[in-house]
């Protein structure tokens, strides 16, 4: 197994609101925020945290589908949006579905283990809420095999891929405790996101969201067979932004590495996009790709201490929980219905909403979650700090595009 050649640290974590339904600013008719917005306001609160822009040598981009929703591309070119004295630096746009996020991080530290730069502010950015939910979830197909699924594929395209991963693990392991599950993912992440002032969910006021979860039976006829609209995340427009740093970029920073986070382990892992799942209660690219992240930090998954993973729905909660071998095939479902990943439970995960909760602005999210690793290995989480043991001082993401196509997996620790 390949290690890292340097040490490689992350640091100045920040995030936008993820605005969208639920916000009680977001109003679908009066205009809103573009992609030059959010790039400005996640890389300026990054900047902050600097002496000045001389500390940055690149910039990475990652986003989705603005050439759609936005009819832009070239989005490497806004780097100088963040601050004029930007303008000629290196700075490039990656694209991998909702792995966007993950690829970009992923990017930025290529770029500071071949020593073209020592500082690569990395950024995600989505803005969907220009179009129609339903047109949007026909932009949004592009994340899978357009040419081969998307003619037979339900009008919500991904939300009845992972419907049926939904209804084939409830033939296999339970329709009720799997239907459970789902309903406690998102009650906790309801729960999760009323800490965390930015999240789309901040504001949801449900009394009980696990029992609103419950009595929302699937519509096929109006939605999907196995999913309700409890069960996936939402449209989010937002941004989020880092540094990426070897020692050299961290001192010209004039940050100390206490407040940073280190990268000891990173997992890149990309399925056949033409070829249907093998198993549709498997999710083998996260699984290879964690496998190759905890492999290269030389750590099991039990030594970590808090989780930031990709819940587009409910049920790719329960079947992450399987993928990261937190417990056997069939058992995630009942690992989380135990509680084992609130924030006070054995496995913390998505203490700030996750994707669910806070929202998947699809490009910023991968980057999202290395903030909220940032912060709570930091000790600086706010109202959902979760107290992370001596015994387990990781913390780990995954960056899922797709239909669990492409994965992006990266093992931190408090540097």
């Amino acid at each position: 197994m390949k290690t890292l050649r340097k040490p490689i640290y992350f640091v100045a974590g920040e995030y936008t609101v993820s605005l969208g339904t639920g916000r009680p600013e977001f109003h679908p008719k009066k205009p809103r925020p573009g992609l030059e917005h959010y790039i400005a306001e996640a890389g300026r609160a990054v900047l902050a945290h600097l002496p000045g822009p001389e500390a940055i040598d690149e910039g990475v981009i990652g986003n989705f589908m603005a050439a759609r929703f936005n009819r832009q591309g070239h989005l490497g070119a806004f780097l100088s949006l963040v601050h004029e004295d930007l303008r000629y630096r290196p700075s490039i746009r990656v694209e991998g579905a909702c792995a966007s996020g993950g690829l970009a991080m992923a990017t930025a530290v290529k770029s500071v283990l071949s020593e073209q730069a020592d500082a690569v502010l990395t950024i995600g950015v989505e803005v969907q809420n220009t179009v129609k939910a339903v047109y949007g979830a026909d932009i949004l197909a592009g994340a899978g095999h357009y040419a081969g699924e998307r003619k037979q594929g339900n009008a919500h395209f991904f939300p009845c891929r992972f419907s049926e991963r939904a209804g084939a693990y409830m033939d296999r392991y339970g329709v009720e405790r799997t239907w459970e599950a789902m309903g406690r993912w998102y009650e906790q992440a309801v729960l999760n996101a009323r800490a965390n002032p930015k999240a789309q969910e901040h504001t949801n006021a449900l009394p009980d969201p696990f029992a609103t979860h419950q009595q929302s039976k699937p519509n096929p006829r109006s939605f999907c067979d196995h999913l309700n609209v409890f069960d996936c995340s939402k449209v989010s427009d937002g941004g989020a932004a880092l540094l990426v740093a070897s020692e050299e970029g961290l001192a010209r920073a004039g940050i100390a590495k206490d407040q940073a986070i280190q990268l000891v382990g990173l997992g890149h892992a990309v399925g056949d996009l033409t070829a249907p799942p093998e198993d549709l209660t498997v999710l083998d690219t996260t699984r290879e790709a964690v496998r190759r992240a905890l492999a290269m930090a030389g750590i099991d998954v039990r030594e970590v201490g808090v989780f930031e993973i990709h819940d587009c729905f409910t049920i790719t909660a329960i079947l992450t929980c399987e993928a990261l071998g937190l417990c056997g095939p069939g058992e995630g479902a009942d690992y989380v219905a135990a509680g084992n990943t609130r924030r006070d439970g054995a496995t913390p995960m998505n203490t700030g909403g996750g994707l669910i909760g806070y929202g998947h602005p699809t490009g910023a999210s991968g980057v999202r979650m290395a903030v909220d690793i940032w912060r709570q290995l930091t000790g600086n989480a706010g109202d959902y700090q979760v107290e992370i043991p001596a015994d387990r001082p990781y913390g780990l993401t995954i960056s899922m595009g797709g239909n669990d196509k492409s994965v992006v997996s990266c093992v931190f620790r408090r540097a």
